[in-house]
């Protein structure tokens, strides 16, 4: 073949585009998310797919790519994969493992999840964050960390740039806890068994929960992932409730349209105007969205023991690589001069947040150890 057919041929072929060229860079992202926890096994993977997403939407080369044709790509990593990975995060659930810490644990579980759930919601709203943000940041705070942020927003129907910035929050809070923490243990006199609990009833990620815990040692770490695994159980609930959330007002958003346009009627019958045609306000979600259902389904596979211990490891990496590529997504659409303006706002909800869910946990683990 000529360099001239070469050519010709090269430029008949379409163009790559769609959802692949924002895939390919979020695959990239997961390859050297993976290089650096190889490197500096303390940051986890998905703590360095948040950050390099991050990074890649400012940087100078790539910033163009990031907002332009990988943006669809980008964006359905953020969404399709977080469903996906959150699917398979119910396979690292037992119900038998959970319940073995004993009904004590399990109510201080959900005291600490009640409280910060409505603390750091409360505190966003007087501190007149936009949006979701509010919303989502508690949710990161009391149960899981980004994971969570993605299952709530699919429900709220959130925008992009609030789940964007609530995650990067969520991550910078919890990879800090994985240095302040293990600092704390000694003063706070915590043996290795209450660290293990305090850590997983107040730090955010799953990875993040195992990097803070093993300087504790193996019972330490043992404790942190069941409390934690605990607090990802109650993940479909708040997804339900938010999806009845949302049906409630699309509903009464229907309703007053409806009211709306009967008084526009009776004012065209009456000569006071013509009158307007009702707004569609679109379906309702389902009150337990797909991958909810599906989470729940893993959660059930698990307990039952029919799985073999290599099935569950090739799950537990494949649902690693999808959040991993699904938060790298979402890094990519932190626009930082935005979070600036409400920066302040923001990191105070944080702090705000941080202090209760470990203040509530460390009272919670001393009232049942």
């Amino acid at each position: 073949m000529t360099l001239r057919e070469r050519a010709a041929r090269t430029r008949s072929l379409p163009p790559l585009g769609g959802d692949a060229p924002g895939l390919l860079l979020a695959a990239a992202g997961v390859a050297a998310a993976i290089a650096v926890h190889a490197a500096v096994p303390a940051v986890p993977k998905l703590t360095a797919a948040v950050v390099l997403g991050m990074a890649a939407a400012h940087l100078p080369g790539l910033r163009p790519v990031v907002r332009g044709v990988a943006r669809p790509g980008l964006s359905m990593a953020g969404k399709r994969l977080m469903r996906l990975g959150i699917v398979l995060l119910g396979l690292k659930l037992s119900l038998d493992d959970v319940l073995g810490l004993g009904w004590a644990t399990v109510a201080m579980v959900l005291a600490v999840v009640a409280a910060t759930f409505t603390g750091t919601l409360w505190l966003g709203r007087r501190l007149g964050l936009p949006g979701d943000q509010p919303l989502l940041v508690a949710t990161g705070y009391s149960i899981c960390g980004a994971s969570a942020i993605g299952a709530v927003s699919q429900a709220a129907g959130s925008e992009e740039e609030d789940v964007a910035a609530s995650v990067a929050l969520v991550t910078l809070c919890g990879t800090l806890a994985i240095a302040v923490l293990p600092l704390l243990q000694q003063p706070f006199g915590l043996g290795d068994v209450e660290f293990g609990r305090w850590v997983g009833a107040s730090v955010h990620d799953v990875g993040q929960v195992v990097a803070t815990a093993q300087t504790g040692g193996a019972g330490a770490l043992r404790e942190a992932v069941l409390v934690k695994l605990m607090r990802v159980m109650l993940l479909a609930p708040l997804v339900a409730g938010m999806a009845v959330t949302v049906r409630r007002r699309a509903r009464r958003a229907g309703e007053a349209v409806a009211e709306a346009g009967q008084e526009s009627g009776e004012g065209q019958e009456s000569g006071e105007g013509p009158a307007k045609s009702p707004v569609r306000t679109g379906s309702r979600p389902p009150i337990v969205p797909l991958f909810v259902a599906g989470f729940l389904a893993m959660i059930v596979l698990r307990t039952t023991g029919v799985l073999p211990e290599r099935a569950l490891t090739l799950a537990g990496d494949a649902q690693e690589l999808l959040l991993a590529a699904a938060l790298f997504g979402l890094g990519s659409a932190v626009h930082l001069p935005t979070m600036v303006r409400t920066g302040g706002r923001l990191a105070l909800l944080g702090l705000g947040s941080w202090v209760v869910v470990a203040g509530v946990s460390y009272a919670g683990v001393l009232v049942t150890t």
